[in-house]
């Protein structure tokens, strides 16, 4: 071959490898703006997410998306009263913090914030965006610590949320909530928490019953409903929550898993999940709707396509997520 031919070779080589690496740019571009260019056209929907992290660092290297500010400063017209015991065991302190409008004239609904981590991490803190936010609205909200897997496996955390929620119900008039409608809302293992607080487990407890008291609304964020799954009973955060495998003691993970304690006079229920969740499968609150609605039971239902576990750290996503909730509060709680 020719040397003239085998530059007409290499330059069409070249034109070629050109033209596909334009057309990856312009796809890149259209997978990272696309989500943008459809909420904007559909702002009553659910946003649309990105599937892989990689294009969504990409937007938010770009300021398409931001993360929420986790530790927002408290206005001076909220009241903060933090580090409140509400369980000691084996001098262990399990506390709690409140926040309120300062001004607040009559009992306000409460809203009690559940974090997640897996049940082995994070903190009560973690929520504060949802705390400041909310309470600005005029709702009294709380966040609880409870404990992690450090200081034992299940059943310790959910017997931390009912004795929290125990308190909640005793404590209404001293702090200016009213004690008959309490929402639990959380995220992940939180959301898991919360469901059981709300659908009924350890509901013999014999503070909650002679008050007469339930919880009025949950908010599910991408939590487990059922951990007698394949896929849950084989993972290994699972595992190391119940500390048995399913094998050993089928028994208790349903007894841990929400589900087992659905009925027709259970709250009304709000679930945000992402599609994309690699984590807890969207499959948990697809079939928990499923459950609900067979009962009777009022939920609200929001899949957010294409996104992962977490989130509600994108501004975006929260902004959406805080203005369901609200919805579902006025329509429930207040």
């Amino acid at each position: 071959m020719t040397d003239s031919g085998k530059s007409t070779i290499t330059g069409k080589v070249l034109k070629y490898l050109l033209k596909c690496f334009l057309l990856l740019i312009v796809v890149s571009i259209m997978v990272v703006i696309a989500p943008r260019i459809w909420s904007a056209l559909n702002p009553d929907k659910p946003p649309v997410g990105y599937h892989f992290m990689a294009p969504a660092y990409v937007a938010l290297w770009f300021g398409l998306e931001k993360l929420v500010n986790t530790t927002p400063t408290v206005p001076s017209d909220i009241e903060e009263i933090k580090n409140i015991e509400y369980k000691n065991i084996d001098g262990k302190s399990l506390q709690l913090d409140l926040y309120k409008p300062v001004n607040l004239k009559d009992p306000a609904p409460l809203l009690v914030f559940i974090h997640g981590g897996g049940w082995k991490s994070g903190k009560r803190s973690d929520y504060l965006i949802y705390l400041v936010d909310f309470a600005k609205r005029g709702y009294a909200t709380a966040t609880v610590s409870y404990r992690l897997l450090n200081d034992g496996p299940y059943p310790a955390c959910a017997e931390d949320i009912k004795d929290a929620v125990g308190w909640f119900f005793r404590n209404g008039e001293k702090y200016g909530y009213d004690p008959d409608r309490i929402a639990l809302v959380g995220g992940s293992a939180g959301g898991h928490l919360s469901m059981l607080g709300g659908y009924g487990w350890g509901k013999t407890n014999e503070i909650s019953d002679s008050l007469n008291h339930k919880i009025k609304a949950v908010v599910d964020i991408y939590g487990p409903a059922d951990l007698t799954t394949g896929y849950a009973r084989n993972h290994t955060l699972v595992t190391s929550f119940l500390a048995r495998s399913y094998k050993e003691a089928p028994a208790l993970y349903e007894e841990a898993s929400p589900v087992h304690y659905l009925d027709k006079d259970d709250p009304p229920t709000l679930i945000l999940h992402g599609t994309s969740d690699r984590l807890v499968p969207v499959s948990q609150s697809d079939n928990l709707k499923s459950a609900l609605d067979s009962l009777g039971v009022p939920c609200v239902y929001y899949r957010f396509p294409l996104w992962p576990h977490t989130m509600d750290i994108v501004k975006r996503v929260n902004d959406f997520c805080q203005e369901k909730m609200q919805e579902f509060f006025d329509e429930y709680l207040k």
